[in-house]
């Protein structure tokens, strides 16, 4: 059965990775995904496996830093299908910023700040627009355990974002429940997303990847497979009752 049959759902930064991962687990639950992204050339490629795959989707260039262009993504959608049930807040990251306190500049704080907040900030508020008139919806940002706990491969730009994230959706919840909206959020641990992350792990070399994953309970990193499980259980109606909490999906590493 389709938990998710003929909804609509957008995920942001989903053009590759875990985006993509979560947009996959959502088409494949019956959802009409709409791919959003920065990079159009990936987009087009995305769109065109998707559809391969027998899931239904469409792709939208979108910077969630800039509100205009958020704004004209979800009117388009919200004309097109009339609703919008799902968003997921993706996009985000540690962007190849650095990740010694020393050598992050302005730069880097900003970049990162924008990107995982404001721009979580800016589509939240458009969602909810559009999810408050038509009676609810759910929505599900992408945190990290680092939120909450620290961060192994980001630095504290990277933490204080993602902090603000789930203080965003904590507060948000509160405001809008009786509207009929979910906002809650995933907070995932070290997971094989891109090249970068994998350069980072790799660079800790063999003794110092031992270490981390002898924290892990679990004795292993996540999957996006796994990061998309639990998006698909929140943003579904077997979640009906839950709002305003960070599912730690971490393999049980924020216990020690």
């Amino acid at each position: 059965m389709e938990r998710l049959k003929e909804r609509v759902a957008i995920v942001t930064g989903s053009a590759q990775g875990m985006g993509l991962a979560i947009a996959k687990a959502l088409g494949k639950e019956g959802a009409r995904v709409i791919i959003t992204d920065i990079n159009s050339e990936q987009i087009k490629k995305t769109i065109t496996d998707l559809e391969n795959d027998g899931y239904k989707a469409e792709g939208f260039n979108m910077n969630v830093t800039v509100e205009s262009e958020v704004k004209k993504v979800f009117a388009a959608v919200k004309d097109k299908y009339g609703k919008l049930d799902i968003l997921v807040n993706n996009a985000g990251g540690a962007l190849n910023t650095p990740y010694k306190l020393d050598e992050i500049e302005e730069k880097h704080w900003n970049l990162v700040l924008d990107v995982n907040l404001k721009g979580t900030f800016f589509c939240c508020r458009q969602a909810i627009n559009i999810m408050a008139a038509q009676g609810g919806g759910a929505i599900v940002n992408i945190s990290a355990l680092a939120a909450h706990y620290r961060a192994s491969l980001a630095g504290v730009q990277y933490t204080a974002a993602k902090a603000g994230v789930e203080g965003l959706t904590r507060q948000l919840a509160y405001d809008w429940g009786e509207k009929g909206i979910r906002i809650t959020a995933v907070a995932p641990t070290v997971t094989m997303t891109g090249d970068r992350v994998k350069g980072l792990w790799e660079e800790k070399g063999k003794e110092e990847q031992e270490k981390t994953l002898k924290n892990i309970p679990l004795r292993r990193l996540s999957t996006p497979e796994e990061i998309a499980a639990a998006v698909v259980f929140l943003a579904s109606d077997e979640a009906s009752y839950i709002t305003g909490i960070t599912l730690d999906v971490s393999g049980g590493r924020y216990l020690r």
